[in-house]
C-alpha cells in the first residue's frame, strides 16, 4: 500500500546514573538513525536543584517529568520518527507511565556493580547528579519484569560494544557504519 509509514520504533536505555545511559543511547542514535533525547534535559528547574544539592527526587516531583518524556515521544511517533531515551525509569511504575506515549516502549536496562558505578560518577564533570545520590537511585531500582518488553546488559564492556548489542539484540537497522 501507498503512503503507509513504516512503524516506528521507541527505546528508552535505563538505569541508575552513571550506568552509561547517555553514552549507549547516544551511540544508537548515530548508528540506527533514530531521534535522541537525554531525559535529564527535560527536567525541572526545581528538580535539578533538588538533585544538584543532593537531594534525591520524590515521586510527585518525576510525574510531570515523566508524562513530558512520554508526550514527547508519542509526538514524534506520530510524526513516524523512531526514538531512544536516556532515562533512568527505575521503577516499573516509572516505565508504565512512559510506555503511556507510544504504543510500544523497549527497555534497555543497563546495570553492573556500585563501585564500578560511583567511581564513573566521581570521574565525570559538570553533571548536576553527584556520587551521593546513587545509593537511594539503587535502592528504589526494579529491574524489567518478565512482562517487560526490552534487555538487561552489564556496563562492564566499552560502550562500542554495548551499543553494538543494543542494535543486535533489539534488531535495529543500522543506518551508517561507526
Amino acid at each position: 500500500m501507498t503512503g503507509e509509514r513504516p512503524p516506528t520504533r521507541h527505546i528508552v536505555v535505563m538505569g541508575v546514573s552513571g550506568a552509561g545511559k547517555t553514552t549507549v543511547a547516544r551511540g544508537v542514535s548515530e548508528v540506527t538513525g533514530l531521534r535522541f533525547a537525554e531525559a535529564d534535559e527535560f527536567h525541572s528547574e526545581e528538580n535539578v536543584e533538588r538533585m544538584r544539592s543532593g537531594v534525591p527526587l520524590r515521586d510527585a516531583d518525576r510525574w510531570p517529568w515523566l508524562r513530558e518524556l512520554a508526550t514527547w515521544m508519542a509526538d514524534r511517533h506520530a510524526e513516524g520518527v523512531s526514538t531512544v531515551l536516556a532515562c533512568s525509569a527505575l521503577k516499573r511504575s516509572y516505565r508504565d507511565v512512559l510506555r503511556q506515549g507510544p504504543p510500544e516502549v523497549e527497555f534497555v536496562h543497563l546495570h553492573g556493580p556500585a563501585e564500578l558505578i560511583r567511581d564513573r560518577m566521581t570521574r565525570r564533570t559538570n553533571h548536576y547528579m553527584s556520587a551521593g545520590l546513587l545509593d537511594s537511585q539503587r535502592a528504589i531500582l526494579e529491574p524489567l519484569g518478565p512482562d517487560e518488553s526490552g534487555l538487561e546488559l552489564e556496563v562492564g564492556p566499552s560502550p562500542d560494544e554495548l551499543v553494538a548489542a543494543v542494535v543486535d539484540r533489539l534488531g535495529l537497522p543500522p543506518t551508517s557504519s561507526r
